[in-house]
């Protein structure tokens, strides 16, 4: 039996990789965002609310970067038939908004991205872009 195992994780310098790719993508479209980069363990390693992006989606990029780290699947991929009950359950700590992905690399997770303030669509974009920037799985 073993009471050890070795793991892989996301580094600072790979969080700041993420967040300046996301931040480069969201100026490029014309629409500033809250970005959110969680560990595994749902513990925050980089934010950022850009410029301009509404405050109070900081709170729900970080839900959707901890459905994103705990589910390990988009966070718009939460049934719709349980969303509010897991937001209840949870103390809006889950979402089942677009805008969050698990951060997996080689098979691993290392976590979530959450981005919002822009549509579904365009915080998803931001997310994939900041995926991209450390070679994650997309």
């Amino acid at each position: 039996m073993s009471f050890t195992e070795t793991t892989t994780r996301l580094t600072h310098r790979g969080a700041l990789a993420m967040i300046d790719a996301a931040v480069a993508r969201a100026e490029a479209m014309g629409q500033p965002q809250c970005i959110v980069i969680v560990d595994a363990s749902g513990e925050v390693l980089a934010e950022v609310r850009m410029t301009g992006a509404k405050f109070l989606s900081r709170r729900s990029a970080r839900a959707k970067a901890l459905t994103a780290a705990s589910t390990g699947a988009p966070s718009g991929a939460v049934p719709e038939a349980v969303r509010t009950a897991i937001g209840l359950a949870t103390d809006g700590a889950m979402t089942g908004l677009p805008g969050g992905l698990p951060i997996r690399v080689g098979g691993v997770l290392l976590g979530g991205i959450g981005v919002g303030s822009g549509t579904g669509e365009q915080d998803l974009e931001v997310a994939r872009a900041a995926l991209a920037a450390i070679g994650a799985e997309t």
